[in-house]
């Protein structure tokens, strides 16, 4: 499958019956399990890619190491794979258009952009530009713009409000769906699918509705964020501190269940 074929699946996966249920990698083992465990497509955590590599969320990440990473992931993959890549790494329209290729060049049909504290005017030309600069690569990049607003601390109608009017603006500026993190409240969230207009991507989180009732409330797309990441490296933490504290390397064992050969996986 070309990437401008995934890119078209990709889209689609967004427009049902069913909805999307993402999970977030962080590299390609990760991201390989998860295919394998049944993703329809896969995306990346940008905090969870930040922590693998030594570094802080927050647009923190050097632009080389999160392409490679990438790259990297989608090499084994052959679902399509979206990138969160928080803020875009930069407020320079230009350097912005410069990371977009990368991604694109690194084998993604999709991206997160989020506007963290920004002006809601500034992310809106970032978006575009994001959806020119992949335009120009070739590929029809579905480009997820993220509201942080309830992540901020943003409540009641002032809140649904804004959160509505800057959906519009992304949107205006080439958006192919929102992402709106945070609310987990189903009148809230039914509220925000019903008053968007581009499919609603929320993210799963303790107390968050099921997939089904998501769907139910309108959603298209829910997202896992860091939670595999965390289960994954808390399962480790656990396993390791009982190794050190006894020297039984059967505690490794028993932290987990039973993995896939990898090895077979990836030959």
């Amino acid at each position: 499958m070309s990437q401008q074929d995934r890119a078209a699946t990709f889209a689609g996966l967004h427009a049902g019956p069913d909805i999307l249920v993402l999970p977030n990698c962080w590299d390609a083992a990760s991201a390989a399990l998860m295919q394998d465990a049944g993703a329809k497509a896969v995306a990346t955590s940008s905090a969870a890619v930040a922590w693998a590599h030594g570094y802080a969320d927050g647009d923190k990440l050097p632009t080389p190491i999160l392409i490679q990473a990438l790259g990297e992931i989608a090499r084994v993959l052959s679902v399509p794979l979206t990138a969160d890549i928080e803020g875009g790494y930069s407020d320079d329209l230009d350097e912005l258009a410069r990371t977009i290729v990368g991604v694109v060049d690194a084998g993604c049909v999709g991206i997160n952009l989020e506007d963290g504290g920004r002006e809601p005017d500034l992310h809106a030309r970032k978006v575009a530009a994001a959806v020119e600069a992949a335009k120009g690569a070739g590929v029809a990049l579905f480009v997820n713009a993220r509201i942080d607003l309830y992540l901020r601390g943003g409540e009641g109608e002032a809140a649904l409000v804004e959160a509505l009017r800057r959906a519009r603006l992304y949107a205006d500026a080439g958006a192919a769906g929102i992402f709106v993190p945070g609310p987990v409240d189903e009148t809230l969230i039914g509220a925000l699918a019903a008053g968007i207009d581009l499919p609603t991507n929320v993210m799963g989180r303790p107390g968050a509705p099921t997939a089904a009732r998501l769907q139910a409330l309108g959603v298209r797309r829910v997202s896992s964020a860091t939670a595999p990441f965390r289960a994954a490296y808390a399962a480790m933490d656990a396993g390791v501190k009982a190794y050190l504290a006894s020297g039984d390397s059967s505690t490794l064992a028993l932290a987990g269940a039973p993995l896939a050969n990898l090895n077979t996986r990836f030959a």
